[in-house]
């Protein structure tokens, strides 16, 4: 499959949906913000300089300073695939935080969400 269009999107772009995901079923900004720092351990001011600097998904990942040991844990289907599944390492980075942020608009407490 080819993801080339999706590594080119900028992250950016898309940050603004996953904050409007949450807040519209009651969630918040920090809420999504932890998410992002648990997965690829950008601080606040490492994330808030991948937003503005508009860097693409596949960079945004790539750069990470550390993906979680506990991604293993993320399991289930996002946009019609099992992430567990992915074999492209870059798409299933982005997935693992599509699904995160789908387990929080839909309620699941934090420390679930965060395989804690």
């Amino acid at each position: 499959m080819d993801y080339t269009r999706v590594f080119r999107m900028t992250f950016a772009s898309v940050y603004p949906h996953y904050i409007a995901k949450a807040e519209k079923k009651g969630r918040t900004k920090e809420e999504v913000h932890a998410i992002i720092h648990w997965l690829t351990g950008y601080d606040e001011q490492a994330l808030q300089q991948q937003i503005d600097t508009k860097v693409d998904f596949e960079t945004f990942f790539a750069k990470a300073p550390r993906i979680n040991p506990n991604v293993s844990k993320i399991t289930g289907v996002i946009c019609g695939y099992r992430v567990e599944e992915i074999e492209d390492k870059r798409m299933q980075q982005i997935r693992y935080l599509d699904k995160l942020i789908d387990e929080l608009a839909k309620g699941k407490a934090m420390e679930k969400i965060l395989r804690q």
